[in-house]
């Protein structure tokens, strides 16, 4: 993703809608190569396009969060990918650096299969070839188009891996690491007991929050992957065992 993407997705964050002809005398380029950058940007699911103007995605959507921190969330699914290798099977839980985690490995590696309960990763890598995706059954939230419930472990049970990427909606070291949907956390949980090694990647604007729910304690994480982590929360994850690796 060029420079001129990445400024766009700043504005939208910032001023929500952006008008194709003020956006090109803002990046001082022509509108033609605006509407080209924002049809890279609408094919990765990070805005709408609509009259003239560029919109941000609902805030519950996958794609709204991938906005944010774009950049950082890259880096982070860039050093996951280099943890697996060709011809690997993965299990990648839902949420925005776990869907750029698919990206990387269906692009860079080679006979890679990903297993999710996230029917935005399955779209989101669905163009890309040789992309491989075992979409996990389950009970379907259409905002963050993901698959939940029982079902997801119903389905996890005939499946056995090697590495599960997770995301987060926070780390607080008495709680451990949370999410805000129940269901999702309990996907998540019965996920996470078909891998051996179960991998968080969060930036540091998750450490020291605490979603609704309990995701699973930093004992059963083996690693963490992000930009940095705050003192206290260092502390209580290597006191857990946990393997922190920075980008």
């Amino acid at each position: 993703m060029n420079q001129r993407c990445l400024t766009i997705l700043d504005l939208l964050n910032r001023e929500e809608t952006l008008d194709v002809n003020d956006l090109a005398e803002r990046l001082n380029v022509s509108a033609v190569t605006v509407r080209k950058d924002l049809a890279v940007l609408e094919n990765k699911g990070l805005l709408h396009r609509q009259h003239g103007c560029a919109m941000r995605v609902s805030p519950n959507d996958v794609g709204y969060r991938m906005t944010f921190d774009y950049e950082v969330k890259r880096r982070i699914a860039r050093r996951a990918a280099d943890m697996v290798g060709s011809g690997e099977a993965v299990m990648i839980e839902s949420g925005s650096t776990c869907a750029m985690l698919a990206e990387e490995l269906v692009r860079k590696k080679r006979d890679v299969t990903i297993i999710t309960n996230s029917a935005f990763i399955a779209g989101y890598v669905r163009s890309i070839p040789g992309a491989r995706v075992v979409l996990l059954g389950g009970t379907y939230d259409p905002d963050a188009q993901v698959m939940s419930g029982p079902l997801v472990g119903k389905c996890a049970e005939e499946f056995y891996v090697d590495k599960f990427f997770i995301g987060t909606d926070g780390y607080d070291p008495n709680q451990g690491f949370s999410n805000v949907d129940m269901l999702r956390a309990e996907a998540v949980r019965a996920m996470a007991a078909r891998a051996d090694k179960r991998i968080i990647l969060t930036d540091v604007s998750k450490f020291n929050k605490r979603g609704v729910v309990q995701l699973m304690p930093a004992r059963q994480v083996t690693h963490v992957i992000t930009d940095a982590v705050p003192d206290n929360c260092r502390l209580s994850l290597e006191e857990s065992g946990v393997e922190i690796i920075l980008t």
